[in-house]
């Protein structure tokens, strides 16, 4: 008796671990969330962003030759929901003012340079294309190619003498936008 009660109890407790591995598994983003908060010279950052994966795919390029994320079409700047950053005083964006607040933020990337846009539409699925009459500022960056290649989607701030740089990085492509404080 007490060999099948044994028995009966490895199982039970074999079927309940192979359950919770299975749901922290299968709940794992593919993409996961990061939030980066950033201080400089009384400008406080934060932005929340998903991070996909490169996985051998052709990330930027054209529509053609399936790139991901197509030359000339709407990206999130991520994956999941929309990515969104808040500046805490007013700032300059590439040399254009930007007021202090949460917008959304998003680009169109060229081959060449990306229109980047800070858009007043927060709280949506990054997956739909924004409101475009919401957008605040639209700049454009030239595109760096980076001499190594970056598997997941990674956006970084660092300060130099002109102020904050954020730093958008994926596959072998590097854009860097400058933020100044007002």
């Amino acid at each position: 008796m007490n060999k099948k009660l044994l028995i009966g109890t490895l199982g039970v407790v074999l079927v309940i671990s192979v359950y919770v591995a299975y749901r922290v598994l299968a709940s794992r983003p593919l993409s996961p969330s990061q939030t980066i908060t950033y201080s400089y010279h009384g400008l406080d950052l934060k932005l929340v962003y998903c991070r996909p994966f490169k996985k051998a795919r052709l990330i930027f390029g054209q529509s053609k030759d399936g790139a991901l994320v197509p030359n000339g079409k709407y990206w999130r700047l991520g994956a999941n929901e929309a990515t969104e950053i808040t500046f805490s005083m007013d700032i300059n964006v590439v040399g254009k003012p930007l007021k202090a607040g949460s917008y959304r933020l998003y680009a169109v990337p060229k081959e060449l340079s990306w229109e980047i846009s800070f858009n007043n539409e927060l709280g949506k699925w990054g997956y739909d294309e924004p409101d475009y009459s919401k957008d605040v500022l639209k700049i454009n960056v030239p595109v760096e190619r980076s001499p190594s290649e970056t598997e997941q989607f990674t956006i970084s701030f660092n300060n130099d003498s002109t102020g904050v740089n954020m730093n958008l990085d994926w596959d072998k492509t590097h854009l860097r936008v400058p933020i100044g404080v007002q």
